[in-house]
């Protein structure tokens, strides 16, 4: 009769570990859609409030739809100058949650409340002391974040919305505009965005 050490060394020999990574992947996607507001309330601690609620709910949802799709070992685009080709990682998304997870136990014991119920300021101080160790020099891109919140602005400095909120004009960074409008100056941003 084998041990349960046995069996469970057989059955892992059996079972690829893509297929737990990807079961893990789904639960996390459906434990970060099914719940979002700790999500939306993260997004409004740290992404630019210049934004406006809408926008930045638009963010969240945004960054939500990024991570529900993402796929491990998708070929990247190369780098300027080099023909190496290199694929995406193991997902990052079950890490996030977790840490989704840790701001909120975090928000309880310091201050009895949800995460999401919290004032501004102490939400955006459960996220400084969250963020304490983090390497804070640079931006990472999205998928090299290893916390939630540098993610969140990470995906969303990458957008288009970031440039034309940052030159307070409708540049459209990594869209096209017609042939005809290349010459003319990108339109200004006519009013702050609403709140």
């Amino acid at each position: 009769m084998p041990t349960r050490r046995s069996f469970l060394a057989s059955l892992a020999a059996t079972v690829p570990l893509a297929v737990f990574v990807r079961r893990a992947h789904a639960a996390a996607v459906v434990h970060l859609q099914g719940d979002p507001a700790t999500l939306d309330a993260l997004a409004l601690t740290v992404l630019p409030s210049r934004l406006g609620r809408p926008g930045i709910a638009r963010e969240a949802a945004s960054f939500r739809d990024w991570a529900a799709n993402y796929k491990e070992s998708a070929e990247l685009v190369h780098g300027y100058g080099t023909s190496r080709l290199r694929s995406t990682g193991p997902t990052p998304l079950t890490r996030w949650t977790t840490q989704l997870d840790q701001l909120d136990a975090d928000a309880q014991r310091l201050h009895q409340h949800r995460f999401r119920e919290l004032s501004a300021a102490n939400r955006e101080q459960v996220v400084r002391d969250a963020l304490k160790g983090e390497r804070l020099d640079r931006m990472p891109t999205v998928v090299d974040a290893n916390h939630v919140a540098v993610a969140l602005l990470a995906h969303f400095y990458e957008s288009p919305g970031a440039a034309d909120l940052c030159y307070e004009a409708q540049i459209g960074r990594q869209t096209c505009r017609p042939l005809a409008a290349q010459s003319s100056k990108p339109r200004p941003i006519l009013k702050v965005l609403e709140r």
